[in-house]
């Protein structure tokens, strides 16, 4: 909220979505959530054009309609879950408060902030962010970056201390 965004490494089931949810009906902000999937693309998160008939002319011309983007405050759930081309989109919008549409620059509304999760366990089928997006984030919160708390996690949902998906705790 003092002009940063946030990223969050913790497993699901920590009130992440309630939490931020809880923010912005607290101080009345617009609310967006976006699960990041392999599928996802840009356009899912800016939004598209689509064509619109005027029904009284005839005319038909492109309406942009803006995507999930365009609210106050923003859930970015597992951002590693998408491919680097949506993390793209979603950190220039950070960095620039602005998005840009063939050719058009539709700005954000302020305040604008985005709340990014992550989740440190299961990394197979993620696309990790490079350390030269990391600087868009103000803070970097890790619920378990101790590897106590890696290995108590894993034997209890996994019953060993190991990933079978990752090379390290």
């Amino acid at each position: 909220m003092a002009g940063g965004h946030a990223l969050l490494e913790g497993v699901p089931g920590l009130a992440k979505t309630l939490m931020i949810r809880s923010l912005s009906e607290a101080i009345e902000l617009k609310f967006k959530r976006i699960q990041f999937t392999p599928d996802l693309m840009p356009t899912d998160i800016i939004g598209t054009e689509i064509l619109e008939e005027d029904h009284t002319t005839g005319k038909r011309i492109f309406q942009f309609n803006r995507g999930p983007i365009f609210a106050n405050i923003i859930l970015a759930d597992e951002i590693n879950r998408t491919s680097p081309k949506t993390q793209a989109a979603l950190l220039e919008a950070m960095q620039e408060f602005s998005v840009t549409y063939a050719g058009v620059t539709y700005p954000l509304e302020r305040p604008f902030f985005i709340l990014a999760t992550q989740n440190p366990i299961e990394q197979a089928g993620t696309f990790p962010l490079p350390e030269a997006q990391l600087d868009r984030f103000l803070l970097y919160k890790s619920k378990l970056s101790d590897s106590g708390g890696r290995a108590r996690y894993l034997r209890k949902h996994y019953g060993q201390t190991t990933c079978c998906h990752s090379k390290s705790n």
